[in-house]
């Protein structure tokens, strides 16, 4: 194969929904089709020992939820496929924006019952703002839920998107019967024989003959709305798709297996390859020879037994070579990518070849930030930059036991690079502040710290702040510092104000004029 035909051949795409939509389960069951696990772990499963394959962290399995971003790749129908499944924590947002900068598609899931909630909306505008294509999945379907025609008016009001049902589900809950595929023009039963699973449509898109699903009133109704959806439904198309004007829709149920398979074949007809991506110095084809990608999330101790860090890469062009000698731009050094890896959560299998599109794990040894940009050929440049968001809680951190100070300090260093929280030294005392956007962080910190680098902390929380940046430093006194505005420096060794309140804010602009302050996202 060309490196051509193999970029075509990529399907990358990230799983995003409110906390308990079912994107684990889902993610599950794509994994089922593709072979790459024999049995789907039910992610409440904690009495039979069964836990979620993309949840690997203890944490995780602890809870029955994801608080990290889990990478997995998987072969199906002569597509090769690298889903991201990411944190529904919202306090765990951030980690999910910069997972939406590496992926070509979303899959939206959407629980029948509760329809579009906070979290979905939030991250649904992620990718109408990078203009990701969506495709929705309206999960839970055993259950008893809300109108199908319910659900697409409150995706197009509420989304402001069009939606296309590829399939309509026929009842729900106990008298759910299966789905009339509408771009298959078959009916999918739900809860049968395998060889009794698919029934053909005629040209009038109705079933022939005699089948016990015709005796049902709720056959009669999908009837009745799929004529409705002909009729005054919205205009799919690829191209449409493509500039996110619309998305298209599937019901199912990721718990029973039922409407996936038919989503997967259908997702990977319309799905894009590798797209190409913004640098600096223009657009990069994802065909180009020259190799080139970035790194948008930093992973200790995946192999807690190593105590090994991981740099998760983005390839965005060319071909990947175990071994191959990359430059990073940020710092015009050279760096041998000799230990490479790809995913199924935490297990690992070394890659010596991967293309753009393709998600590969590299070796860090303290080398890499997120944002960073390697590139295989002379052209040095840089994609665009990740989001960073501005935390709003803090807490001042020591650790219980001045012995283990090596291990605190190593700690905080590593977790710090992957991102989700931040660290921040006092300008005077240089006292440990940690900086996070949701509480949750601080608890999965705390378990980290004493789980995997053997070390208790004290944690005493200072509140929420509103954290500035100063555009000129220069002009900055240490006098200016005090209990409402503290000055304080962050890894970077930049300064930064951590006011008390706006009022705070308002008083400390108002006093000192020719400090200008700014925030992150």
């Amino acid at each position: 194969m060309t490196l051509i035909d193999d970029v075509n051949s990529r399907r990358t795409f990230a799983i995003i929904s409110h906390p308990d939509a079912g994107k684990t389960t889902l993610t599950e069951q794509l994994l089922l089709f593709g072979g790459a696990i024999r049995a789907a772990g039910t992610v409440k499963g904690k009495k039979t020992g069964k836990y979620a394959t993309s949840d690997w962290m203890e944490i995780e399995k602890q809870r029955g939820i994801s608080v990290t971003s889990s990478v997995m790749q998987f072969d199906y129908l002569d597509k090769r496929i690298n889903i991201l499944d990411t944190p529904g924590h919202q306090d765990f947002s951030e980690d999910t924006y910069r997972t939406l900068m590496a992926v070509d598609s979303a899959v939206m899931i959407i629980d029948a019952a509760k329809g579009i909630e906070a979290q979905t909306l939030k991250l649904f505008k992620v990718c109408k703002m990078r203009g990701i294509p969506i495709f929705t999945f309206v999960n839970k379907l055993d259950r008893q839920g809300r109108e199908p025609l319910e659900i697409m008016e409150e995706l197009e009001e509420v989304l402001g998107i069009e939606s296309y049902a590829m399939n309509w589900p026929i009842g729900m809950g106990k008298e759910f019967y299966g789905i009339y595929d509408r771009y298959h023009k078959r009916i999918e039963q739900f809860r049968v024989e395998e060889d009794q699973r698919f029934l053909p449509l005629n040209e009038e898109g109705e079933l022939d003959g005699d089948h016990e699903i015709k005796n049902s009133s709720f056959y009669d109704q999908a009837l009745e709305d799929i004529m409705l959806l002909n009729e005054a439904g919205n205009e799919f198309t690829t191209e449409r798709l493509k500039n996110g004007e619309v998305t298209p829709v599937f019901f199912g149920s990721a718990l029973t297996n039922f409407g996936v398979q038919t989503f997967l074949e259908t997702y990977l007809q319309f799905a894009p390859a590798p797209q190409p991506r913004k640098t600096d110095q223009g657009e990069i084809e994802a065909t180009e020879e020259e190799f080139s990608g970035f790194i948008f999330k930093i992973q200790a101790n995946m192999n807690p037994a190593h105590r090994d860090r991981i740099a998760f890469l983005r390839i965005c062009s060319g071909k990947f070579e175990r071994g191959m000698p990359v430059q990073l731009s940020r710092t015009g050094k050279t760096i041998k990518l000799s230990s490479s890896t790809s995913f199924l959560a935490d297990d690992r299998n070394t890659v010596d070849n991967a293309v753009s599109g393709d998600i590969i794990g590299i070796h860090d040894t303290g080398n890499y930030q997120i944002g960073d940009t390697l590139t295989g050929g002379k052209k040095n440049f840089a994609f665009e930059k990740l989001p960073q968001f501005t935390p709003e809680l803090f807490m001042r951190v020591t650790a219980k036991n001045v012995m283990k100070q090596k291990h605190f300090h190593k700690g905080i260093n590593q977790l710090v690079q992957e991102g989700a929280i931040q660290l921040y030294k006092t300008y005077r005392t240089d006292e440990i502040i940690l900086g996070a956007v949701g509480q949750l962080q601080f608890e999965v910190f705390e378990h980290r710290m004493k789980n995997e680098y053997n070390t208790d902390v004290m944690m005493e929380n200072i509140g929420s702040k509103i954290a500035r940046w100063i555009e000129n430093e220069e002009d900055v006194k240490d006098s200016m510092s005090s209990q409402r505005s503290v000055l304080v420096k962050d890894r970077y060794g930049k300064l930064v104000f951590l006011f008390e309140n706006d009022f705070a804010m308002r008083w400390f602009s108002d006093k000192h004029p020719e400090i200008k302050l700014y925030s992150l996202l």
